[in-house]
Formats: C-alpha cells, sequence, structure tokens
C-alpha cells in the first residue's frame, strides 16, 4: 500500500513539473521586479503561456507579509517549477503597503462603471421597487442636494438607497432548428414609459413549439444615492450623490450589500461551460469589440461561473457549399442538399476573464483576441479546442 502511495506521489510530482515545463512562455524572466501599474494578468503572461494557470505556480513564501499580494518594488523569481517572491521582496528596508497599493487582476480603471454602477436584478427586483414619481418644487428634473418624493418606500430617516434606471432586459430562446444552441437577446428599452414597459411580460410568448424561453435579468444603472427625510407614501429623500440628472420614473433600490471583488485570481473554469454559453452584449452601442473591451456573457453564479474564470472566445464556423462533389445547379446538389453543406469548424477568436458574476449573467473583459468579437460568440475551456 505504501508503495502504491509513493507511486502516486512520484506520478502527480511528475505531473506537475512536466505541466509547469510546457507553460513557461518563451524568454520568461528568472526574476522580474514589479511596476507600478503591473496588473496580475501582465505578470502572469511573462511567465505563462497561459496566464490563466497563475494559481498552479504561484508559490506562496512565508517571509513575506502578505504573500497572498504581489506589490510594486516585489521581485519575483522562477523557483523550481513555480514562481516565488524573492529576496528583493523582503530585504533589509522598511515598507508601509495597504490592500489599495496591491496589484490589481486587471486594469479597474476600465472596468470601474461595471464594478460600482451596473447591476443585473431578477425579476422581483425590479417589480416590486419604490420609484420617484415627484421632485422638489415641480421640477422635471433633479441633481444632489434637492428632494425627490418616493412612493412605496417602506425606511426610516436616515437610511440610504441607490438610484438606479434600468437599460435592458436578457433572456434566450431555444433554437430554430433542433441541435443548435440557444439565442440570447439584449431587449433595449423601447421607450415606452411606465413600469410595465419594462417588465417581462409572462405569458404566451414565453412558450414556443421548441422549449422555454428563459429569462436571464433586468441591467440596471445605479447613477446615484438618496436618504430618507421623511417617511411615508410618499416618502421624501435627499439626493446626496447623482452621476446625471434624476427624474420620475428612476427607481430606488438597496445599496448593493455585496462589495465588489478586486482582488481575484485569474483561473481556468471549475468545469466546461455549455455551449449556450455567448456573448450577449457590449457595452457600448459597438457591432464588435477587441481586447480590454466589456462583454456581457450569458452564464452567471448558478451555473459556476466566479470571479477570475477565464474563457477562450470562439465563433461558430460557417457553413459553405462543396462545389466540387455537388456543383450548384446540378441534380447531384438539388437532390442531397445536406450532404452539400459543410459545417466548418469554430474559429479562436481571444481570451476573456469575469470580473462581476450575477445569477445568470455575468461581465468579463477581453484580455486579448486576434479578430474583433461579435455578439453570439461562445465561451469554452481555453485549455482545449472545440
Amino acid at each position: 500500500m505504501l508503495k502504491k502511495l509513493l507511486s502516486i506521489s512520484a506520478g502527480l510530482l511528475l505531473t506537475v513539473s512536466v505541466f509547469a515545463a510546457q507553460q513557461w512562455a518563451d524568454n520568461a524572466p528568472q526574476r522580474y521586479i514589479v511596476k507600478k501599474g503591473d496588473t496580475l494578468w501582465d505578470i502572469s503572461a511573462k511567465f505563462l503561456i497561459k496566464p490563466w494557470h497563475w494559481p498552479e505556480i504561484w508559490h506562496l513564501n512565508q517571509k513575506v507579509r502578505n504573500p497572498h499580494l504581489i506589490y510594486p518594488g516585489d521581485e519575483l523569481v522562477i523557483s523550481g517549477n513555480g514562481v516565488t517572491h524573492g529576496e528583493g521582496s523582503f530585504g533589509p528596508h522598511i515598507r508601509e503597503t495597504s490592500l489599495e497599493d496591491a496589484v490589481k487582476p486587471i486594469p479597474l480603471s476600465l472596468i470601474k462603471q461595471f464594478l460600482k454602477n451596473a447591476r443585473v436584478v431578477d425579476e422581483d427586483a425590479l417589480r416590486n421597487a419604490p420609484h420617484v414619481v415627484a421632485i422638489e418644487e415641480s421640477r422635471l428634473r433633479g441633481s444632489a442636494g434637492q428632494l425627490v418624493y418616493i412612493r412605496g418606500l417602506d425606511a426610516m430617516v436616515g437610511d440610504k438607497f441607490a438610484i438606479v434606471r434600468p437599460m435592458g432586459r436578457y433572456h434566450d430562446m431555444p433554437p430554430e432548428e433542433e441541435g443548435q444552441v440557444r439565442e440570447t437577446y439584449r431587449q433595449e428599452r423601447d421607450g415606452r414609459q411606465g413600469r410595465q414597459s419594462i417588465l417581462w411580460r409572462h405569458g404566451p410568448q414565453e412558450w414556443t413549439f421548441k422549449g422555454r424561453v428563459r429569462f436571464l435579468g433586468y441591467e440596471v444603472l445605479e447613477f446615484g444615492t438618496v436618504q430618507v427625510t421623511r417617511v411615508g407614501n410618499p416618502s421624501s429623500a435627499l439626493v446626496t450623490y447623482s452621476d446625471f440628472e434624476v427624474r420620475e420614473g428612476d427607481y430606488i433600490m438597496p445599496l448593493d450589500a455585496t462589495p465588489y471583488d478586486d482582488q481575484f485570481v485569474p483561473h481556468p473554469p471549475a468545469q466546461a461551460p455549455d455551449a449556450n454559453m455567448r456573448v450577449i452584449a457590449f457595452t457600448d452601442a459597438l457591432n464588435a469589440v477587441g481586447p480590454l473591451q466589456v462583454v456581457a456573457l450569458s452564464r452567471g453564479s448558478e451555473d459556476g461561473v466566479d470571479n477570475g474564470t477565464t474563457y477562450a472566445i470562439y465563433t461558430d464556423g460557417e457553413t459553405v457549399h462543396d462545389d466540387t462533389d455537388y456543383p450548384k445547379g446540378k441534380s447531384r446538389s438539388f437532390f442531397h442538399p445536406r450532404d452539400s453543406k459543410v459545417q466548418l469548424p469554430p474559429e479562436f477568436i481571444g481570451h476573456v476573464m469575469v470580473f462581476r458574476t450575477f445569477k445568470r449573467v455575468s461581465y468579463g473583459l477581453v484580455m486579448d483576441s486576434v479578430r474583433p468579437v461579435h455578439v453570439g460568440d461562445f465561451m469554452h475551456d481555453p485549455d482545449s479546442t472545440p
């Protein structure tokens, strides 16, 4: 039994060694001094071909005061099959550091508004949300320092809330043809006023002969805060902060109780994504995006997605006609339409790292790409090919 355990252990060590040897990037430095402005992804890419495997080769050094964090000035050294803090990280100098100084996983300046201002909420959150019915002195718009009147708010004087505005809603539908993936959509607000024009309408449109339509969530923009000054129905509240003007019909929601995560680490997915995990929207009105731009993905925490998860992005291969064996206009092509068509394999686009996760939707940052990312491109395990 002992001999068997030793054999297994040796095999595991060999596997780790072989894995590490295969993962080192070309010209990976033996030593690297962390610089201000570096991100964890940048540092990982200096050492590894696949930066999302950083947790597997990052060895913590017990001499370092905060071994889980990396700071500008730290020395990173290839040691054995991994990377660790070098002696330069804890030499005879005194350095005061804080969590804010630690190297971030990706450029947070690019995703700040999506960490703090964007949310994807479920049906009840919007269906039951209190709303602004008027602004002091019968104004059409309100700003910081002005009172707003809120209907349906259950609160106490002094309570603080977020002001949000719905931007769209996500849902996916069964495919037109059997065997294809589900089609995911982001519906913009249609311009009509009133809560009912925004809410997902349950009814016959949720069912098709192919299956059920799946509602994924409402995307809302948090753009300000209010503090209750008088309770009642309506209640009065002072706008304490606002990125732009408040208007009638804006909704009031609890402040986000879950602080955004800015210290996540890139890692491969715990489980391979299903074929229906797709890019469903861009944050800007663009037809395609590239590196360091934000995309919305059609899967979330309910599907095992967490912050730091890295996926490979692929686009479906085109369907082409085989003109050699099935010339167009000939009987062979006419009587064998299925055989005359060829489905090309998927094409690699790039990598995306998830930085904000909701129940059924997540936001990711495109880390690299060899061609533009389009809505409908799908996610795949970055360590294999579809």
